[in-house]
């Protein structure tokens, strides 16, 4: 899987390269931040138009994150669509392909701030999930063993910036999934603040790769 393998609140889990999370022992897939629809949503309020492939995209590699892992349950951890209206308008063609992909397994949409999750489509509708000692939402709090998205972490290597998990003692932020997501740097303020000295980001792409978190100026170890 060209994964990084490593222990949360005495988990063992699995960033993978493409921004999921697997717990094998649960078999349980996360997904943070997918934002189906988003150039849907950005052409129906007079933005810039995009290319409307986002969603086959997103859709394709969470797909083949499926096929590898074969998993008992996935968790949609908030930000599913764009936005309710996002939901409501999304393609036939794209609702069957979720509908196939939810076939003989949990399906989990849990709450963001964007969408509550999709209420014509299948699954089970949550504000948060609680696994053992790991606690999922879609924004980080103060708890330990937390498993957040939201913030789309970005983190930088050889000058090149990836969507990065970052990683501490007590928690986890995971990158967005989606296309056409932007991100939040790893050395803003904002996510200095919620991880701990020690933090590492895990880069998505062809492989995960674990580096330090860059550290702002008064925020060093």
């Amino acid at each position: 899987m060209n994964g990084h393998i490593f222990t949360l609140a005495g988990v063992t889990l699995t960033a993978l390269p493409s921004g999921a999370l697997w717990w094998p022992e649960k078999r349980l897939l996360t997904v943070s931040d997918l934002h189906l629809g988003k150039s849907e949503r950005i052409a129906r309020r007079g933005g810039t138009m995009l290319p409307p492939y986002e969603v086959d995209a997103t859709l394709h590699r969470l797909s083949e994150d499926i096929a590898r892992t074969d998993p008992a349950a996935v968790l949609c951890l908030g930000d599913s669509f764009d936005d309710l209206t996002a939901a409501e308008n999304l393609s036939e063609a794209h609702a069957l392909q979720i509908t196939r992909l939810q076939a003989g397994r949990q399906w989990i949409w849990a709450e963001g701030n964007h969408d509550p999750g999709p209420a014509n489509l299948g699954g089970t509708h949550v504000v948060e999930y609680r696994a053992g000692p790991l606690t999922f939402r879609h924004i980080a709090t103060s708890e330990t063993g937390e498993i957040s998205g939201h913030y789309h972490p970005k983190a930088e290597i050889r000058g090149q910036s990836r969507p990065a998990f970052l990683c501490d003692m007590d928690r986890l932020i995971m990158p967005a999934y989606g296309a056409y997501t932007g991100g939040l740097r790893a050395d803003s303020d904002t996510l200095q603040r919620l991880m701990k000295p020690a933090a590492i980001a895990i880069l998505t792409g062809h492989r995960a790769l674990a580096i330090p978190m860059v550290r702002m100026r008064g925020h060093a170890a």
